[in-house]
């Protein structure tokens, strides 16, 4: 039997364990390990590649990683690791973010948000164009137009110019060119157009009968055929270099401006003519890449109607293309002075239109019932 007796604690278990803590927390807090360069080179690695970020060049990441998985580390520490992670990214990223060859990748259509406005205005307008349904026009039918326009006039004596009332006008154009067409305008004396064609006489074949004809000039730019517009390419870079290739040393647009011929001609198509959707959409395409188009935000055409406009000036005047600015089509023309001059202030307009109907006509000047 022991007789030696127990210690008896001077203050309980719980006290011993209560003065332990004490004393703790008054020591510093143990260092936090330190991270290996090959540890910190795949924690900086691996953050990039979540972010989308290209790994540095040189990198070590496969070799870190066979290192670490042959020593088999596990961080004892994870939050503090975690936060240098972190750090380390974020510094790389923005340092990589400024570094020239080293941009954030740009969202798809940035192009075209950085397009001129013109641009991005005449693409959605060829789109709308693209989408239009029209019937064919037959090779014996009329493409037949009507419009109101009013063009300035100078008086006898000279002055400034004075833009007359607007009126109808009415035009029938052979789709083949085989046949006179007309021209109606409200006031006028009705005007056979292409009936000055020469008489000759042709062979079918060898020893046909000659039978009589008529000599006609081909069908161009700036003497189109329904036939003929239909036939223009649809790609807007041949479109546009045939439209120059027509348009060289002509044209209703003085000076040597070959942009502003290839304007206007396009122009003309587009309030004369009745294009296939397709021709359309690569006219208006065409015309955007002619240098110096712009915008007009507000525009009025010959009926008082409000749009968008695409202009271009030349020569001290503005030539103005008004679109519906919901539907995107076409309204008309109009011309304004940019400068002041003998023919009047700047902002005086010297012309406009409305395009009212498009259809197609058996005959000229029949107005067909179901016009557009």
């Amino acid at each position: 039997m022991n007789t030696t007796p127990r210690r008896r604690p001077l203050h309980g278990a719980g006290s011993e364990e209560a003065e332990r803590l004490g004393l703790a927390a008054l020591l510093p807090p143990p260092p936090v390990p330190g991270l290996g360069p090959d540890r910190e080179l795949l924690l900086r690695e691996a953050l990039l590649h979540k972010a989308g970020l290209p790994a540095p060049r040189g990198s070590l990441a496969p070799r870190a990683a066979r290192l670490l998985a042959r020593r088999r580390l596990v961080l004892r520490v994870v939050t503090p690791a975690v936060a240098c992670a972190l750090a380390v990214g974020g510094i790389v990223a923005v340092n990589l973010a400024d570094t020239p060859g080293h941009q954030t990748p740009e969202a798809p259509g940035d192009d075209a948000a950085r397009a001129p406005e013109a641009v991005r205005l005449l693409g959605r307008i060829a789109l709308a164009a693209a989408a239009q349904k029209q019937p064919a026009v037959r090779a014996d039918q009329f493409v037949y137009v009507e419009s109101k326009v009013a063009y300035a006039v100078q008086s006898a004596a000279g002055g400034s110019l004075t833009l007359a009332a607007v009126h109808t006008r009415q035009v029938w154009l052979s789709a083949d060119g085989s046949r006179p067409g007309l021209l109606r305008e409200e006031g006028r004396q009705d005007t056979p157009l292409g009936a000055d064609d020469t008489p000759v006489y042709a062979l079918d074949g060898p020893g046909a009968t000659p039978r009589p004809t008529t000599l006609r000039k081909s069908p161009s730019i700036s003497d189109p055929t329904h036939q003929y517009v239909a036939s223009l390419p649809t790609d807007p870079v041949a479109l546009l270099k045939l439209i120059r290739g027509e348009t060289r040393g002509q044209g209703r647009s003085p000076g040597p401006d070959p942009d502003q011929r290839a304007f206007a001609a396009i122009g003309d198509l587009l309030a004369e003519t009745w294009a296939p959707p397709q021709v359309s959409a690569a006219l208006y395409k065409a015309a955007a890449k002619i240098p110096g188009v712009t915008v007009v935000p507000s525009a009025v055409d010959a009926t008082g109607r409000e749009g968008v406009a695409v202009a271009r000036t030349a020569h001290g005047r503005q030539t103005q293309w008004v679109f519906d600015r919901n539907t995107y089509a076409f309204l008309g023309e109009r011309t304004v002075l940019t400068e002041a001059g003998e023919a009047g202030p700047a902002g005086t307009v010297v012309g406009t239109s409305a395009v009212l109907a498009r259809a197609a006509a058996d005959r000229a000047g029949e107005v067909p019932a179901g016009r557009r």
